[in-house]
């Protein structure tokens, strides 16, 4: 093995150059010296460089660190013991730590009720349905005659100030637009767009519409053609 300058050994022992030239301050790594007066880690110096790392690497101080490998063999035994004793403790201590910490985040912890829970109208005879939160957009499909609009109901219902809005078939974009943004008064809005309403071109507009509508405004709950979508903007 080569000698190693002192950054290549702090690189290879993955310490700091201050932390060598520490070891060596302390008496515990005796670097040599080439003929330009550097200092030079050869084979026996990074094998004590090593033992030094390994014990400050576990805790010791760099005072203990002299008392192990500087006094007799018998003494490393009892001065390993009663520092394993000194970290045993430090983890009971911080085991108790992390349990008060679960404890207060339990506390604290949100209720774990879902927001939105009814019970379903017909045809689903009275099942409980519960929503833990609702996507910026989502959708909720289903074919003809299963239901939707009865559930598009129950849900405006369940809502905090929600207003429904049943729209008929010869509602146009415009009118749709324009009856939304008169709604005053609704935190969120559930409009009902029957089967045979907009066409598919208009619905694309609609859905782009409200997308753009920026996070700020209400919630607004609609559906497309054969499906009900859920529009939710963030508060």
């Amino acid at each position: 093995m080569r000698y190693l300058t002192a950054s290549e050994a702090a690189e290879r022992l993955g310490i700091s150059v201050k932390a060598l030239k520490l070891y060596e301050a302390g008496g515990l790594v005796v670097p040599e010296r080439s003929a330009a007066g550097w200092r030079a880690y050869g084979p026996a110096q990074m094998c004590r460089a090593s033992e030094v790392a390994a014990l400050r690497a576990l805790g010791f101080s760099l005072g203990e660190v002299v008392r192990v490998l500087t006094g007799d063999a018998a003494a490393m035994g009892p001065a390993l013991a009663a520092h394993q004793t000194v970290l045993e403790t430090r983890v009971a201590e911080l085991m108790a730590a992390l349990d008060k910490l679960r404890a207060l985040r339990d506390e604290h912890a949100p209720s774990a009720e879902p927001a939105l829970a009814f019970d379903l109208p017909w045809p689903w005879g009275g099942e409980r349905f519960a929503l833990d939160m609702i996507e910026p957009l989502t959708y909720i499909t289903g074919p003809l005659g299963s239901g939707k609009t009865r559930f598009a109901i129950r849900l405006a219902e369940a809502l905090p100030r929600a207003l429904f809005i049943g729209l008929e078939r010869e509602t146009s974009l415009d009118a749709l637009l324009a009856r939304l943004d008169a709604a005053e008064g609704a935190s969120a809005l559930v409009v009902d767009l029957i089967e045979h309403g907009l066409d598919r071109a208009a619905q694309e507009k609609l859905a782009a519409t409200l997308r753009g509508r920026g996070p700020h405004v209400r919630p607004l709950y609609r559906g497309p053609r054969h499906r009900h979508v859920l529009y939710r903007a963030s508060p």
